[in-house]
């Protein structure tokens, strides 16, 4: 646990938002070259990316701030406090998953095929912001008594983010971080086998994230908004792997084909 990375005259840069920075950046990357090798237009794309990063950035917080008014709306004070907090994943999804189709209908591109340009993108980017996040020591697990626990201790997160310290606790983080690794990795592998449609890789990004986000709240500590029984991304999660199986369904009973790939490699 490391929620300073170093200090500038006297500054604290936080490991967090070092490793939020860099997952945006990988993840566009990523996005940028699989967009060349498809033929798609990088300067449009990298434009999306921006639109992409910006809505993300502030869906999440949005989320955040209705899941949890009670801590950041009591005074204006602690609403300033939602600056440096990372957000809710699935607010910043639904954000960019928004701006981008009126983006893509704008500029009239290629809907399902720009979506999954993006796709494993967003899980590689995912993968590097939930090790900020055990960095920083956000986004905690359960008290936990398997072999694989993790114990913080440090209290700089413990008063700012109410980080339970001297405790085993669940790697929450870690679990998401691996998921969103094998997410990555079925993504991939499935576009060189099967039949291969436009918007396959995004939807069934959309559906194994949706299925390991919500078993992995089940292993989550932190204070988080509740929707009856189920954590909000676990309700989300409910509505999200429905949509994506049909429209998966939908989608393969298409018959115009996915453009080709110019290098498979360089995806």
């Amino acid at each position: 646990m490391h929620p300073i990375l170093f200090e500038i005259a006297g500054f604290p840069v936080y490991t967090y938002g070092v490793l939020l920075a860099a997952a945006y950046l990988l993840g566009l990357q990523f996005a940028l070259v699989r967009a060349r090798a498809r033929g798609l237009d990088p300067n449009r794309v990298m434009d999306l990316g921006i639109w992409i990063i910006v809505s993300a950035l502030v869906g999440a917080k949005l989320l955040l701030l209705a899941i949890e008014w009670d801590t950041y709306g009591s005074s204006p004070w602690d609403l300033m406090t939602l600056v440096r907090s990372g957000g809710v994943f699935y607010g910043g999804l639904i954000a960019a998953v928004a701006v981008a189709l009126w983006y893509l209908w704008r500029h009239r591109m290629p809907v399902w095929s720009v979506t999954d340009v993006f796709a494993p993108g967003i899980a590689l980017g995912h993968v590097v912001g939930r090790l900020g996040c055990f960095f920083a020591g956000c986004c905690y697990g359960r008290p936990a008594e398997v072999p694989w626990a993790v114990t913080f201790t440090n209290r700089y997160a413990a008063e700012t983010i109410g980080t339970p310290i001297n405790i085993p606790l669940h790697p929450a983080q870690l679990y998401e971080a691996g998921a969103e690794v094998l997410i990555l990795g079925v993504l991939l592998a499935g576009e060189r086998r099967g039949r291969d449609f436009p918007g396959r890789t995004f939807w069934g990004y959309m559906l194994l994230y949706g299925i390991s986000r919500f078993i992995i709240e089940f292993y989550r500590g932190d204070p988080r908004g509740m929707v009856g029984a189920l954590s909000t991304s676990q309700f989300v999660s409910v509505l999200i792997v429905p949509l994506s199986i049909v429209m998966l369904i939908l989608l393969a009973r298409r018959r115009s084909p996915a453009p080709k790939v110019a290098s498979r490699r360089a995806a």
